[in-house]
């Protein structure tokens, strides 16, 4: 086992130690950087243009980790396997169906927080994490994207989001394939404004099932750097940009 720096402990407002002070693969928390600090707005919103994000339990300080590698979804090399390339084409056609953005943030997070995780006790996402994230979208820096049916919220995801850059933070789904259908969503949107990657923190096999891979951190921070300095789009999904993924006509 590598031994790590010594942990950064941050008070509020105190700058973020450089990523190189993140511990190492083969220590006991890889990506750790540093504990301390606050949850407000400006703090989330550096750490993130850093490519730093908070994790931890509750009754625990806060965490701020930076891995390397980072799980990164080029929005270009999306796959749509055929079973969700049916499942999207069915919900397409079905008036009933909606991709909403923003309608339902704070029931989005608080259904990922009750969501179960394989191999977890419990969830990152209590309750000083939601508040924190439900202050970052009223900054209009986090959103919703939300799979409806009828009136009932089914499935989503939500992100924080700098300029050009989106950051994916977690997901539910109460019905098959929602959340796999609000993250084609979101990357039908990225790709219809110019937004090149979605992070993706961590490496699953769900993730990396739709085509995200690893990359470098000194190569996502660089990329990221360029990305926030980039005009933000304007958070709003409309129908035709499915056509980005599938044609209008695909087999169903």
């Amino acid at each position: 086992m590598k031994f790590p720096a010594p942990l950064a402990v941050l008070r509020p407002g105190d700058p973020f130690p450089p990523l190189e002070r993140a511990w190492p693969a083969g220590s006991s928390a890889p990506g750790l950087l540093a504990a301390g600090g606050a949850l407000d707005v400006p703090t989330l919103l550096a750490a993130y243009s850093a490519t730093i994000f908070p994790w931890f339990n509750e009754g625990e300080p806060i965490l701020w980790w930076s891995p390397d590698p980072r799980m990164v979804l080029d929005v270009q090399r999306l796959r749509l396997h055929r079973s969700l390339r049916r499942a999207i084409t069915r919900f397409r056609a079905d008036p009933a169906c909606q991709i909403r953005v923003d309608t339902a943030f704070a029931q989005v997070i608080a259904a990922c927080a009750s969501a179960a995780r394989p191999g977890q006790g419990g969830t990152w996402i209590g309750e000083r994490m939601r508040a924190a994230y439900c202050a970052l979208h009223a900054a209009g820096h986090a959103h919703s994207v939300e799979t409806w049916v009828g009136q009932r919220l089914v499935a989503g995801l939500y992100v924080v989001a700098i300029g050009g850059a989106v950051f994916g933070e977690s997901m539910f789904t109460r019905v098959s394939d929602g959340s796999k259908i609000a993250l084609a969503a979101l990357a039908a949107f990225a790709r219809c404004h110019g937004i090149a990657l979605i992070d993706c923190q961590q490496n699953t096999r769900h993730l990396a099932f739709m085509g995200a891979a690893e990359m470098p951190r000194e190569t996502f921070a660089r990329r990221v750097a360029g990305l926030i300095a980039l005009p933000a789009p304007r958070w709003q999904f409309q129908p035709i940009y499915w056509n980005t993924l599938l044609p209008s006509n695909a087999d169903r």
